[in-house]
């Protein structure tokens, strides 16, 4: 993958010449299976496959839900527009077979929070009302069993 980081079009480069162009050496010499050109600034991706038979890059179209299916990883790359670390952008992401989105570890740990969270709100909703129920029965004159 690459991330255009200048505007001299080096990711397009084909010069064969030492030292080679970027996309020379991942078609011709690395023969890389799947070549993607990512702008972060406006969020465009250009995925490309390696044509077996013509030993050439092809430019892929993206499926209905705009993500490049990646074979050699069951995974879909795609750009994915949210905050990350306080900088708000265009993400490259990766998500599964089924389009469910791969969380980053950051993502992971606040969404475990979160359950955990949401688990000791359950739990402490079912003390109250086992306290409550314990209440009643006491007042019915029955002693609930500890």
């Amino acid at each position: 993958m690459e991330f255009i980081s200048d505007t001299d079009g080096t990711e397009y480069s084909i010069k064969p010449t030492y030292p080679p162009g970027k996309w020379f050496f991942y078609e011709k010499i690395l023969k890389i299976p799947n070549y993607a050109i990512f702008e972060p600034d406006n969020g465009s991706l250009e995925f490309y496959q390696l044509n077996s038979n013509t030993g050439l890059y092809t430019l892929q179209n993206p499926h209905e839900n705009q993500l490049y299916w990646i074979e050699e990883m069951n995974l879909y790359l795609g750009v994915w527009e949210g905050t990350r670390e306080n900088l708000t952008g265009k993400w490259l992401r990766l998500w599964d077979e089924q389009g469910n989105l791969l969380l980053w570890s950051s993502e992971l740990v606040a969404q475990k929070q979160q359950e955990i969270e949401q688990e000791k709100q359950r739990s402490e909703q079912e003390t109250q009302r086992a306290e409550r129920l314990a209440a009643q029965l006491r007042a019915l004159g029955i002693e609930p069993e500890n």
